[in-house]
Parts: C-alpha cells; sequence; structure tokens
C-alpha cells in the first residue's frame, strides 16, 4: 500500500482499538499461560520477566504486570504507547518506541510475546524470519517465544472485498480490502463514517504465513516447537483449528528441563 509506513497500524487505530478489541479474545487466559510460562522459566529463584513484541495499548502487559512480572513492551507508534503510558501511571512496563524486531532490548526474558496476528504486520518473510532469529538469543535458557496468529484460510481469499464492520444508528464501519495470495498479502482500510465527524481511514497491512512455515523460521534461529495449541485456554489443534498459540523453545530447552528434573529427584 503506497505511503504505509510501520506505525500506520498504530496511529490509526490508537483512539479505538481498546474499544474495537475488547472481548476480542479472552485476556485473563492469555495472560494466565504467559505468567505460568515466565515463572516456570524463571523456577531459579530470579525475578520472571516477559518482553512483549508490538505491545500497543497494553492490553496484556499491564495485567501481565500486574501477576508480579517484570514487562518490557515495543512498538513503533506513538499513538498506541502514549495510550498505554496513560493507562500505567505507576510506570509497571518498561516502555520501547521501536521496531519489533531492530529495536528488541537487551535479554534475558522468559517469554517473548508476539499476540494477535502482530507478527504479520511485518511486511515480508525475510522480516518475519528476522523476527525469530533476533528473539531466539534474548530467551532465558528455558525460555518461550509466544505466537498467536491465525490460520490462513484454504484456499485463500483473492482479489477486493467490501463489508460491514460494524453499524448503529449514528455510525458505520465498512471494511475495504484487497488480496494477494500468491505473496500471502492482505491490505485494506477500516473506513469509519460517523453522524457529524470527517471520515476517518484506518489503515491495515500484513503477510500471513501457515504454522508450518512459521515453524521453519523458528527451526532456521535454533528454536523448536515445544507446545502448539488452538487458543490461550490450552484447546487441541487440529486441521481446522482457525487460529494457534506456538510455544517455541530454544533447541535443547527440553532435555536441560529433563535433566535439572533429574537432579532434583
Amino acid at each position: 500500500m503506497e505511503g504505509y509506513r510501520r506505525s500506520s497500524y498504530g496511529d490509526g487505530f490508537a483512539d479505538v482499538y481498546d474499544e474495537w478489541y475488547t472481548g476480542l479474545d479472552d485476556v485473563d487466559a492469555a495472560v494466565t499461560v504467559v505468567a505460568e510460562l515466565a515463572f516456570r522459566s524463571a523456577a531459579d529463584g530470579r525475578s520472571p520477566r516477559v518482553l512483549e513484541l508490538g505491545v500497543g495499548t497494553g492490553r496484556l502487559a499491564l495485567p501481565i504486570a500486574a501477576r508480579g512480572v517484570a514487562v518490557a513492551g515495543v512498538d513503533t507508534s506513538e499513538a498506541m504507547l502514549d495510550r498505554l503510558r496513560a493507562r500505567d501511571l505507576d510506570g509497571r512496563v518498561a516502555v520501547i518506541s521501536g521496531d519489533m524486531v531492530d529495536d528488541q532490548p537487551d535479554g534475558p526474558f522468559d517469554v517473548v510475546l508476539v499476540a494477535y496476528n502482530t507478527l504479520f504486520n511485518l511486511e515480508s518473510a525475510e522480516r518475519q524470519a528476522a523476527c525469530f532469529r533476533t528473539a531466539g538469543p534474548r530467551l532465558a535458557p528455558d525460555g518461550v517465544l509466544v505466537i498467536e496468529a491465525f490460520v490462513p484460510e484454504d484456499p485463500p481469499r483473492e482479489g477486493s472485498v467490501v463489508e460491514v464492520r460494524s453499524m448503529t444508528a449514528s455510525e458505520v464501519v465498512l471494511s475495504v480490502s484487497r488480496h494477494d495470495p500468491t505473496r500471502q498479502r492482505a491490505e485494506g482500510h477500516f473506513v469509519h463514517l460517523a453522524d457529524g465527524a470527517p471520515v476517518r481511514l484506518r489503515p491495515w497491512s500484513i503477510r500471513y504465513a501457515a504454522p508450518t512455515e512459521l515453524d521453519a523460521m523458528a527451526a532456521a534461529a535454533g528454536l523448536t516447537l515445544r507446545d502448539r495449541w488452538e487458543g490461550f485456554h490450552r484447546q487441541p489443534f487440529g486441521a481446522d483449528s482457525p487460529r494457534h498459540v506456538s510455544v517455541y523453545a530454544r533447541s535443547g530447552a527440553d532435555e536441560r528441563c529433563r535433566a535439572a528434573a533429574t537432579q532434583r529427584s
């Protein structure tokens, strides 16, 4: 999309993100899983640390921090981060204004979290693979990279689509998008029409990937798939699952865990 920048999504959605995406998924379930993984990795007595890439308004980061976890969050959109800072008056989340690949802070982290399709905001397979390569070395020895994303449709959409996202007596939101399955790309706008207000265009652009492609990126970065669920309630993942939560560990982490358990016994 001509003129689209890495901050365009966040800048376009910051003022409505919390309203539009409240109830999108079970925040409590996501927070519980991430906190459990972090405390398990930090079982040696140190304080657990989580890094969220694409932290946005702190939808997950703030409740994770409330569980006693040190949380850092990276985002390219100052508009999103301003919302987070306004909610985080105690400064519980360490905020990094920057790119989720190039500006990751130093680890080690017990969990690196990339939630709700955020990985697909990276515009190419090369950039997505670079995210895996950059995150891997920042993991603690028993830390994990957690990716939450949708499973691409089969067959994928193709061409242009116009749909109604929502409609009330005073407001209409249209979804206008175009889809290129050969490039695994989709992009569009939410066209926000509210009575008495200027038209707002809220742009988005993604490069989607199947779980098997993500597994290959992880393997190339020295990470292996530890778990895959349909969601944060740990439902079994199957051929018809529309979403997945994939947990990747540094290669050899399972062997280290088993060796440590044997020593303790």
